[in-house]
């Protein structure tokens, strides 16, 4: 999971305290809600309300951002058996967008293999969430409604479980993770390399919240905590982003057929963060800038 990306989705208007404060949760309007339901232990799966509308989801949901070819070629045939795999492990809900290349399409081809080869009760779990990123034109009902078909049709489903909204990661592309603690990114060839779109992307978001000599602080915090409970530093940050009130769910980015991180993915639910841990992770968190403020809302970056 060190190499992932991870956004949150929210189930309530309020913003929790974040790491950094800027990678807060989408917030949902019409009164939404989360009921979360397990046995023991942290919820496994959620279910976010809106008026008389309601949807179980994975509180640990599979971003495919990874899937748009960023981050190397993707066979469509071993993405879909990676797809299974983390279906078959519990991890049943699927974060995709209109634009991640071939996401949208893959989805259609897994939805089918489990269709075909699982039983009704998996495929009732199942939760494909997309997003849809239009160009700057005049909205029209009609142009709304083509493009909602448009993904329905690659997707192949009846109709979208959910049409997202971006937001930012709780793992930031892998920048909250062992490998860039005691690191120094601002000498050439002295760290390791940003090479993908969202170690860039967040990058330039640790520049602005507080620079990286904050953001060390932050990862030391986070090892500490890691190392108290015997799981990764990406473990740590999302149980912390999970822990909020107003977060129904954070998505884990995954390197479909590439590389795959269900162990340390579904050790997120186990981990059970004390007030000591909270408290230490949000004190470093609110050292940092309010990008609320200097960026904007969500997407904002993308239309400046």
């Amino acid at each position: 999971m060190s190499s992932t990306a991870a956004r949150a989705v929210s189930p309530a208007a309020a913003a929790p305290p974040p790491v950094p404060r800027r990678l807060r949760p989408a917030r949902c309007t019409g009164g939404v809600a989360a009921t979360e339901t397990a046995t023991a232990g942290p919820a496994r799966v959620t279910t976010v309300s809106n008026r008389d509308d309601s949807l179980a989801i994975c509180r640990v949901l599979n971003g495919m951002w990874q899937t748009s070819g960023g981050w190397g070629r993707i066979d469509r045939d071993a993405a879909v058996d990676a797809m299974l795999a983390y279906a078959d492990a519990g991890l049943s809900t699927f974060d995709m967008a209109d634009h991640y290349g071939p996401a949208e399409d893959l989805y259609g081809m897994f939805i089918n293999r489990v269709r075909r080869e699982r039983p009704p009760e998996l495929l009732e779990e199942i939760k494909g969430l997309t997003k849809w990123v239009p160009p700057p034109v005049k909205m029209t009902r009609s142009y709304v409604e083509e493009n909602i078909n448009r993904s329905r049709k690659r997707m192949d489903v009846a109709a979208l479980d959910m049409l997202q909204f971006h937001w930012y990661g709780t793992v930031m592309g892998g920048l909250l993770s062992e490998k860039f603690l005691d690191t120094n990114v601002s000498i050439p060839f002295a760290g390791p390399p940003l090479n993908t779109p969202s170690l860039q992307k967040y990058k330039r978001m640790v520049d602005a919240w507080g620079g990286w000599s904050l953001f060390q602080t932050l990862l030391q915090t986070l090892k500490k905590v890691s190392l108290k409970h015997g799981v990764p530093i990406a473990t740590v940050a999302v149980r912390y982003i999970l822990n909020q009130t107003s977060v129904a769910g954070s998505m884990v980015g995954v390197r479909l057929g590439l590389s795959e991180h269900i162990k340390d993915t579904n050790a997120i639910f186990s981990l059970e963060l004390d007030e000591e841990d909270m408290n230490s992770i949000t004190e470093v968190s609110k050292k940092g800038r309010n990008l609320m403020d200097i960026i904007g809302d969500c997407g904002d970056e993308y239309r400046a």
